[in-house]
């Protein structure tokens, strides 16, 4: 089998994508047994970056299927903005409020699409980039996450962006040792705007 390619995302790997998402989605392990609605982890993190025009991304891929994805935009102010007028509005239709007090991980998700994070000026203005990568089990280990890192990270340079930054699970404790073997920085509680209970990486570019 030969070693998979990396070639930018375009909307035909769009199920691919949300198939990945769904199955990495649970602090990087398998999500499909926590959602009803398991389109609803690639609304959020992943359909955004393939149909905005502020957003692009790079999949990794084989003669049989696609493997994994990272996905980013330089400019997450404007990503933000964009998302706010062109993919938010469509879904919220499509998925009502949840209940108060509803529990669960799509009660969270649609809350989620209902009330959009937006990052905060500090950590914009310092590392305006942001990015999310998920690799499938089989492609984990091998490399090739550090080669999306690289193609992405060179493609944001390239679109101008001087930093990059990104979250991750507390509990997904694999993730975090790959960011900090590629030299990302964890802030510390507090630092650009940042709360005690988040995971934030950021790196220059």
């Amino acid at each position: 089998m030969r070693v998979p390619d990396i070639r930018p995302a375009v909307f035909g790997d769009l199920d691919a994508l949300y198939s990945i998402c769904l199955r990495t989605g649970a602090a990087g392990d398998d999500a499909t047994d926590l959602l009803t609605d398991g389109d609803l982890l690639g609304h959020v993190y992943v359909g955004p970056y393939l149909l905005m025009e502020s957003g692009f991304g790079f999949v990794l891929a084989d003669d049989e299927a696609v493997l994994g994805y990272a996905l980013a935009t330089a400019d997450t102010a404007a990503f933000e903005a964009e998302c706010a007028t062109g993919w938010w509005p469509a879904l919220q239709r499509r998925y009502p409020r949840p209940e108060p007090g509803a529990e669960g991980l799509d009660a969270e998700l649609i809350g989620m699409i209902h009330d959009p994070e937006r990052t905060g000026g500090a950590l914009v203005a310092a590392y305006p980039a942001h990015l999310h990568i998920d690799l499938l089990p089989e492609a984990q280990g091998t490399g090739a996450g550090r080669r999306l890192m690289a193609a992405l990270e060179a493609e944001l340079a390239r679109r101008g962006a001087g930093g990059v930054h990104l979250g991750t699970s507390p509990r997904n404790v694999r993730s975090q040792g790959f960011y900090e073997h590629l030299g990302y920085r964890r802030l510390a509680p507090g630092e650009l705007g940042i709360a005690e209970s988040d995971v934030v990486y950021v790196n220059g570019l």
